[in-house]
């Protein structure tokens, strides 16, 4: 059985991964690692330069091997960039390794925040232009499509639309340790009931 405290945060960019998971890991008393920013300070750039200067190949490349220094940690919460779940082996890695937690967030809601956003690079047009409002949500729509049914693989999934972020960390908080309780009650029980040997 898998160790339930090492915290993935999965959801789409705009989500508010880096900005609740801070406040998740300190409700809980974890550590908290965001991934994209683990893998600037060791490629020594930005992911906008990793995206432009080498391509998204590379940086799903480092990505996993970011993931895998990561995946043999507990009581931490991990900030998942958007698309990591469409690799296949970062996928396993996670599902095996910890408790994946999905906050969902309406397209429209998604395109409003990440409109006036800089640094997302999968935001932008293929010349790297600035793209509409209306463009952002259409290209959201069309990557949720494709990444939600991973997303949905969650064991947990929260709602943060129309929320205050203090009332997400709350209920992200209960939500989290009642399933740490089940799963140590599910181990402790399972480790009682082994038929013990024959004399």
């Amino acid at each position: 059985m898998k160790e339930p405290s090492l915290i993935f945060l999965t959801g789409f960019s705009g989500s508010g991964k880096s900005t609740i998971g801070p406040l998740l890991a300190n409700s809980l008393g974890y550590d908290f690692i965001d991934l994209d920013r683990e893998i600037e300070l060791t490629a020594g750039k930005s992911i906008n330069r990793i995206f432009a200067e080498e391509g998204e190949s590379h940086f799903r490349n480092l990505e996993l091997q970011t993931l895998e220094t990561v995946a043999g940690k507990k009581d931490i919460v991990v900030s998942l960039g958007g698309g990591v779940l469409q690799n296949d082996r970062c996928f396993s890695l996670i599902i095996s390794s910890g408790t994946l937690v999905y906050l969902r967030s309406h397209p429209d809601a998604l395109a409003k925040r990440l409109s006036n956003k800089t640094d997302r690079p999968l935001m932008k047009g293929e010349n790297g232009e600035r793209l509409t409002r209306e463009e952002i949500e259409e290209k959201i729509i069309a990557l949720l499509a494709v990444r939600e049914p991973r997303y949905k693989k969650a064991r947990i999934i929260v709602e943060t639309d129309n929320k205050r972020i203090g009332s997400t960390v709350e209920e992200l908080t209960r939500k989290i340790e009642r399933y740490i309780r089940r799963f140590n009650n599910r181990r402790f029980s399972q480790t009682n009931t082994k038929p013990t040997k024959s004399e």
